[in-house]
């Protein structure tokens, strides 16, 4: 099951950057801090306001974006 729902774009967020759940989370630091070597449960603890699933939406995202698919976060709610 995709999670690519919980990646969102909106201009007002963060320059339009993709996020997680319209928070002020760019995917491309949780992307940047699992590989500095955190693990998900070391970056939920300081920030509980994240998810376990917005790590593995970030991920997927990443995934798909760095094989060349385009991926278009959802718009603002």
């Amino acid at each position: 099951m995709s999670l690519l729902e919980r990646i969102t774009s909106d201009p007002a967020v963060c320059h339009g950057q993709p996020t997680v759940r319209g928070l002020r989370y760019p995917v491309q630091t949780l992307l940047e801090l699992l590989s500095s070597g955190m693990t998900i449960d070391e970056v939920l603890d300081d920030h509980p306001d994240l998810e376990r699933e917005d790590f593995l939406a970030a991920l997927e995202f990443g995934a798909l974006a760095s094989g060349g698919h385009r991926v278009f976060p959802r718009g603002a709610a």
